[in-house]
């Protein structure tokens, strides 16, 4: 298997005069949000609703079809169709494999192996016939590694 080579850094042709006006503002949010978070005995309860709300629109893009009450519901023990609960089971395996790797990453460096074990949690509990994880890179068409028709 061949590695994705991303570009050269750093990046060429940044609008340096609309980009600087927002460094501030955002280092001045950075610092008020890192500081609210000194202040909290457990930051990861300040996380969790955002990392609640991050798994549900990201794994729209997959397909499923839940809301957040939905989760916060089947977390609390309400029952929901067989098709609904398999979309919220890979919410909340969304949400433990991004827990999880936030923690792995801080202790090692990112590998295959991490991400077999990430590939592993993403798919516990939903149904047989899932893919296993993939030998060959593949490019944003999902042809053979760099068509050359994309951009990846």
């Amino acid at each position: 298997m061949n590695p994705y080579l991303p570009s050269a850094l750093p990046v060429r042709n940044l609008d340096l005069a609309r980009l600087l006006p927002k460094v501030g503002p955002a280092n001045a949010a950075l610092a008020r949000y890192d500081g609210l978070l000194q202040s909290v005995v457990n930051p990861a309860v300040m996380l969790s609703p955002l990392t609640r709300r991050e798994a549900v629109l990201s794994s729209k893009i997959e397909g499923t079809q839940a809301t957040v009450d939905e989760v916060l519901e089947y977390e609390a023990g309400l029952d929901f169709d067989a098709e609904k609960t398999r979309d919220i089971q890979e919410i909340v395996n969304y949400r433990k494999t991004l827990m999880m790797a936030v923690e792995a990453v801080a202790q090692r460096p990112l590998s295959l192996n991490l991400l077999r074990q990430m590939h592993a949690v993403l798919i516990v509990g939903l149904s047989a016939g899932l893919g296993s994880l993939s030998r060959r890179q593949r490019c944003g068409c999902a042809r053979a590694v760099r068509c050359g028709a994309c951009a990846v």
